[in-house]
């Protein structure tokens, strides 16, 4: 099981937390991991993306050209990765801020409005787990357990009090029937 995984948006959708969240169920699940963030100097509001590896087996490289795993969360992001998606790859797409669909029938795209979902369950900010648990049902890459796991383990204490909106959205990505 080799998941190579790309997440991304705009600074402050919090694409490298949900990628912090990824590489924690991998060390979870005793498998080797690799998480590499990239991200503008304006960070907020500029793009950023992440590369997440996966694997039973040794990582050669933490960068992730092709993914079998994508995560969008802004139409400038959809532009520049969906191209890059294996065939049999899976995508999930915040379709609240893209309003764009693939031609590629040789990969499976998940179209949810995570933002517009975060903002109606009162998860501002949150849209970044919604993907996650859309992207967890999608892939069956671990088990919902495991995911929750790491969502916990990654929540800081200073933000304990975010912890159980981050579950509740992960439930509502996950319970997602698009």
């Amino acid at each position: 099981m080799d998941k190579n995984i790309v997440l991304a948006g705009f600074g402050g959708q919090g694409i490298l937390f949900a990628g912090k969240v990824l590489a924690y169920t991998g060390m979870i699940d005793n498998l080797h991991v690799s998480w590499l963030p990239s991200y503008g100097p304006e960070m907020r509001g500029g793009t950023a993306n992440c590369s997440v590896c996966i694997s039973e087996n040794e990582i050669g490289s933490p960068r992730v050209l092709n993914p079998n795993i994508l995560i969008v969360m802004n139409i400038q992001s959809y532009d520049r990765f969906i191209d890059t998606v294996v065939d049999g790859g899976g995508v999930v797409i915040n379709s609240t801020l893209i309003n764009k669909k693939t031609n590629n029938e040789k990969i499976n795209c998940v179209y949810i409005p995570a933002t517009e979902m975060a903002n109606e369950n009162g998860l501002q900010g949150l849209a970044n787990i919604i993907c996650l648990g859309a992207m967890l049902k999608q892939s069956g890459m671990t088990s919902y357990k495991t995911m929750e796991e790491a969502v916990k383990k990654c929540v800081p204490a200073s933000k304990a009090h975010l912890l159980d909106a981050n579950l509740k959205a992960l439930k509502l990505g996950y319970d997602f029937e698009g």
